[in-house]
Order: structure tokens, then C-alpha cells, then sequence
């Protein structure tokens, strides 16, 4: 059975552009039925329906091709090779995973053997997912940045960078098994991440001052390891808040408290 979304809008050319925009598709690689074309109603008020579209998503639990015809089966091959052995790509990394900084660790100069395993690996996987992409390296200390250039940046991305959030995820894992010491390693498209980040942290601000009007915690969902890091982070020096993340996996939602102010504090001792 095929996996499908609908999407709507005010016509079916805003409803295909809503559809592009979530998934992360071009108009040529939808492919959609027409469910409702959609009513102006009258004055463009009374009796208005939007147009809607079923899409056919991809499902990604199967054994798909991209339209060149890779076979991106070929991406656990990737995984089963970097480790020696078979290995499955699970949705939800280990129960505790640490999300305030760690001690610091020693640093240590991003060697070649490093950048070139960095390079092989992450090319392999741009390879399967688009064509004429290319890998760039830049190092500082114990950082190594891959940049992918070319290519379809959206695909290579993905929907919410989740695309971009796994290649890193492998690469990092890729990298450090073989490398004595902690490589830090960041995989970045276009810019995307600085990009991101700075959503992030403009995001984190603009919700903890809610929580912090409301006194109510507020809730930013479904997000990775490295978002909640960023967010966790940027709102570190707030004393008027503080942030925890809650659920299970790998994608889960991060919550901003109100810290409650002491009930004596500006209350002057009555005199008798």
C-alpha cells in the first residue's frame, strides 16, 4: 500500500508549492492526485474550500532507487563496512545520551588518515542520494568540517535536515573508530547549519520569554540531539529559566521552565 500525505491550499498550485516546501521535493519529482480543485466561494469568504492533493511519499523503511538508479540499499553496505560487521541504522541511539557539554577533552590535531576517511565516507553517501556532489575539507584542531558542494543541496539535506543530521551522525562514527583520539566532526551544506543555528538560538529566546510571561513551560518538538544542544546552551546563562529534555529517542521534544521566584523576596518584615 502506497504511503500518502495530503496538503492543502488556497489552489492547487499553492497546495503542490506546500507539498514541495514540506517534503523537500521539486514540482518535476511530485507525484499527486487531485482530491479538490478547491471553491472561491463567495467574495472569496462565504462557503471558500481550499484545494487539496494527495501526495505519494516514499516510503523509507523500503528498499528504494533514486532516479539515476543507485540502489541506496547501498547505504548500509556503507554502515556494514565502516564497522566490520552487519549493522543496523536504529531511529533511537542509546537511553542516555549526554546533553550538557562534556568535560573538556584533550586536544589533538585532526590527522590525515582522518580527513581522508572523512572524505571516502561521506562521499559514498552523497553519491546515492544526488549526482556531481563534492566534498571539501577545512580542520581546526581537533574539528574537522566536510562541506558538500553540488549537487541537490534540498535532497542532500532533507526535511528538517534530517538527512544531513544522519550523514554526519555516520561520518562521525565512521571517522572516530579508527582515529585514537575524539575527532569532532561536522558536516555542513551551503551554510545550512550556521543558518540553523541561528534560527535555533532566535527560536530558544523567543520561547523561553514566553515562558517566562506566561510562567508556563513552554515546548519546542521533535528535535535532534545537536538542536537540543544548541538550545540547551543558549538559554545556559538565563537564570530566569531552564530547559529539559523529555520523551524517548532520537527526536524528542525540549521544554523550557520558568523558574519560580522565592515568595519572601521583596516582602519587607512588618513592624508591630
Amino acid at each position: 500500500m502506497k504511503n500518502t500525505q495530503e496538503f492543502a491550499g488556497k489552489d492547487v498550485e499553492t497546495a503542490i508549492k506546500n507539498a514541495c516546501t514540506a517534503l523537500n521535493f521539486s514540482e518535476k519529482e511530485l507525484k499527486y492526485d487531485v482530491i479538490s480543485a478547491g471553491a472561491s466561494g463567495i467574495f472569496g469568504i462565504v462557503g471558500r474550500k481550499d484545494a487539496k492533493i494527495r501526495v505519494v511519499v516514499p516510503d523509507v523503511n523500503k528498499k528504494t532507487v533514486v532516479d539515476d538508479g543507485t540502489d541506496m540499499e547501498g547505504i548500509r553496505s556503507i554502515v556494514d563496512e565502516a564497522f566490520g560487521e552487519e549493522t543496523r541504522i536504529e531511529s533511537t541511539p542509546p537511553a542516555k545520551q549526554p546533553e550538557e557539554p562534556r568535560k573538556a577533552e584533550p586536544v589533538v590535531d585532526v590527522t590525515q588518515d582522518s580527513i581522508d576517511l572523512g572524505i571516502e565516507a561521506l562521499q559514498k553517501m552523497a553519491n546515492l542520494i544526488t549526482d556531481d556532489a563534492q566534498i571539501t575539507t577545512e580542520t581546526q584542531q581537533d574539528h574537522l568540517t566536510l562541506k558538500i558542494e553540488g549537487g541537490n543541496a534540498g535532497i542532500l539535506i532533507g526535511r528538517k535536515g534530517q538527512t544531513l543530521d544522519a550523514m554526519q551522525f555516520l561520518t562521525d562514527k565512521i571517522v572516530n573508530r579508527k582515529s585514537d583520539d575524539r575527532v569532532r566532526v561536522k558536516v555542513d551544506i551551503e551554510g545550512y547549519m550556521e543558518t540553523r543555528k541561528s534560527n535555533l538560538k532566535h527560536l530558544a529566546y523567543k520561547m523561553a520569554d514566553k515562558a517566562k510571561k506566561t510562567g508556563r513551560p513552554a515546548t519546542i518538538n521533535q528535535m535532534s540531539a545537536q538542536d537540543r544542544r544548541i538550545v540547551h546552551l543558549a538559554l545556559k546563562d538565563d537564570k530566569r529559566v531552564r530547559t529539559q529534555s523529555m520523551g524517548d529517542g532520537y527526536y524528542r521534544r525540549l521544554v523550557i521552565f520558568p523558574k519560580k521566584k522565592s515568595s519572601f523576596r521583596g516582602k519587607r518584615r512588618l513592624r508591630r
